[in-house]
């Protein structure tokens, strides 16, 4: 799926000092790869320490409408593979997600070597990412499917709209002739 013709990068919108990742390998962190507000093109990238798993927690400074969700890996067989993700909680650890029941999540995804080496846009539920402060993104496994192997993200970007520019929009109508 394309994402929609008004869709933004909303990397611009980030809250740098609210952005961290669980169980990222020192030198290779989420904040890394965000710094530069979009999607990732330099040599730096983010990976897993002690097993497969990270905790992505991006918050932005506003409200937002998520539509897509992009991440990319230079190293297919060891990007991302199985994704649950959160919306707004102000802070999350791994006992809150890996065993809570699927219906916590506001989408799990499964993606394919092909969608993470080219970065392929992963469509969303928009209805349950419309009014979105913080985005968490539960890497449960990589491609691996070996826990062992330590999972690689060289770009992440999140399009979708603001908040305002919706609520802008809604108060258009039609004048009467």
């Amino acid at each position: 799926m394309a994402a929609a013709k008004d869709d933004i990068s909303l990397l611009e919108y980030l809250d740098a000092s609210q952005i961290n990742c669980l169980n990222e390998e020192t030198g290779h962190d989420l904040k890394s790869i965000l710094v530069s507000k979009k999607l990732n093109t330099s040599s730096s990238y983010l990976e897993s320490s002690a097993d497969a798993q990270l905790l992505l927690s991006i918050h932005f400074n506003q409200a937002v409408g998520v539509r897509t969700l992009i991440l990319h890996s230079k190293a297919p067989s060891r990007g991302p593979k199985v994704l649950k993700i959160l919306v707004n909680k102000p802070a999350i650890s791994f006992t809150d997600v890996e065993d809570a029941d699927d219906k916590t999540f506001a989408q799990i995804i499964e993606l394919s070597e092909d969608d993470v080496e080219h970065g392929k846009p992963i469509a969303l539920r928009f209805v349950r990412f419309k009014n979105v402060t913080g985005l968490h993104i539960f890497v449960e496994s990589n491609q691996s499917g070996e826990d062992d192997v330590q999972t690689r993200i060289d770009g992440v970007d999140v399009l979708g709209v603001t908040v305002e520019a919706t609520k802008n929009l809604s108060g258009l109508r039609q004048e009467d002739d």
